[in-house]
């Protein structure tokens, strides 16, 4: 039985507890920077599968705003013994350079079957006076 993705987050970085939970550090779906190109040094993002039966495999794709291929992971193992268990997958991207600003796609693929998307908003953070002031709203 073909799982559900029950989640699909971004995040800085991923803990594991001893009793095997997960602590998510630095959740974001947004990017700001004041120049680019700009390279985002870590970037994780953690899925977690369910309600399914079977071993499959997962792949995430990171899309440029034309839709070309920036990055894609390697294919990771989905195991679920059962349709009770849940399998929680942590795929570490490193050194990410976005180009220019705009709208990314991240996508969640089983089996080669695309299961999720969504957008990643890369900005161009607006210029800010020495004083603290944004010129394009002055007060």
């Amino acid at each position: 039985m073909i799982p559900d993705i029950q989640s699909s987050l971004m995040c800085d970085d991923v803990r594991q507890e001893r009793n095997g939970k997960f602590i998510l550090i630095g959740l974001f779906d947004a990017i700001t920077s004041k120049t680019f190109p700009v390279t985002f040094p870590r970037m994780c993002v953690v899925n977690r599968w369910c309600s399914g039966e079977g071993q499959f495999a997962q792949v995430t794709r990171l899309l440029k705003p034309n839709e070309g291929m920036l990055m894609q992971g390697k294919e990771i193992p989905v195991r679920l013994p059962g349709p009770e268990a849940t399998a929680t997958n942590v795929e570490i991207f490193i050194n990410v350079s976005f180009e220019t600003p705009g709208t990314y796609w991240v996508e969640i693929l089983l089996n080669n079957d695309l299961k999720l998307r969504y957008p990643l908003r890369v900005a161009q953070a607006p210029d800010r006076r020495p004083d603290g002031h944004d010129p394009a709203h002055p007060a």
